[in-house]
């Protein structure tokens, strides 16, 4: 991985003459994201990251922490310990550089003997996991991060709209696709262009199911403007 979504926040924060980070997936065309996006103020965040945050108590695992904007808000405004950890080394020294206490280079599949109240997953974290048939592995293994109390907050995205209607209303759906809510994700940056990654969009009722077969309650807590949604798991 070339870590160029790291790349571009490092550049950013130093001013290195940073640009902007072109996303393209295997269902949409290319799109513009503006790096400062990502160093956003609570007051800038979409309301369902705003009641996220809201919503986390105790000690706080912040997954794919980016450059830290939520860990910083929780632990700067809500005065809650936090430990913010992302694959990317870049995006750890940038949240480091920013004043976030406790930011590490981590992969959440392989971080065990540690457990939390609340585990975030904001900007659509349950992608990170890739295809529908790896969400019972890795919600079980979220499982096993939480607390008695504790409480996993994720949002993400029904992404049926991107589809075309057919003759009898129902949506055409690539037939090379198990489910789909699942794309292939590549990210460019200053010429540069990281291999392709999958990635996963999952409806809440799909979340839902998936949550109830691995022994956790789910809820739906908010609904956003662009098919957007906010989901709590908690143990049964």
């Amino acid at each position: 991985m070339k870590d160029l979504f790291g790349k571009a926040m490092l550049d950013y924060h130093t001013g290195n003459e940073p640009e902007n980070l072109i996303t393209e997936t295997s269902i949409s065309e290319e799109d513009v994201l503006e790096v400062s996006y990502l160093f956003r103020s609570f007051k800038e965040m979409p309301v369902l990251e705003q009641r996220a945050l809201q919503l986390a108590a105790g000690k706080v695992l912040d997954v794919g922490c980016g450059a830290g904007s939520h860990s910083l808000y929780l632990q700067h405004e809500r005065k809650l310990p936090v430990t913010a950890i992302d694959l990317s080394e870049n995006a750890v020294k940038v949240s480091q550089l920013r004043g976030v206490v406790d930011a590490k280079v981590q992969d959440v599949m392989k971080l065990s003997g540690e457990k939390y109240d609340t585990v975030l997953l904001l900007m659509n974290g349950a992608g990170m996991c890739g295809k529908l048939k790896n969400i019972s592995n890795f919600l079980m293994h979220l499982k096993s991060l939480l607390t008695e109390i504790g409480q996993i907050l994720v949002d993400s995205s029904d992404i049926i709209y991107m589809f075309d209607e057919d003759e009898d209303g129902g949506k055409w759906i690539p037939g090379d696709t198990e489910y789909y809510g699942e794309v292939a994700y590549t990210v460019s940056y200053k010429g540069e262009t990281e291999s392709p990654f999958d990635w996963l969009y999952i409806d809440y009722n799909t979340l839902q199911n998936a949550a109830h077969a691995n022994g956790l309650n789910c809820e739906l807590v908010l609904e956003g403007e662009h098919f957007d949604y906010l989901a709590r798991l908690t143990l049964v």
